[in-house]
């Protein structure tokens, strides 16, 4: 069955971490989210519950349409679910 909405914060954040998760089983995807954001692996056990921290981790996927297709697919959600995700989350601008 595949996810269509995202209803609220909590809801996003659980896609973000889920999303982490995902990067981490392949760590390559991960790495590169960590060397393009400035991270080290230890800042990841500090922001990983930082909704700013997710809604980054969300951004960096929403534009890796394979890593967003792969990420969803993996999920069972359907890829707009993903950018709903986004709005929950502070900062985002249509």
């Amino acid at each position: 069955m595949v996810k269509n909405t995202i209803a609220t914060a909590q809801d996003a954040s659980g896609i973000a971490l889920k999303l982490l998760e995902f990067m981490a089983e392949d760590g390559n995807h991960l790495w590169q989210f960590m060397e393009l954001a400035g991270l080290s692996p230890g800042d990841l056990k500090h922001l990983a519950a930082s909704l700013d921290f997710q809604a980054g981790l969300l951004d960096h996927v929403l534009a890796n349409e394979s890593l967003l297709l792969a990420f969803a697919a993996n999920q069972g959600l359907n890829p707009a679910a993903v950018v709903q995700a986004r709005a929950r989350l502070p900062g985002y601008s249509p």
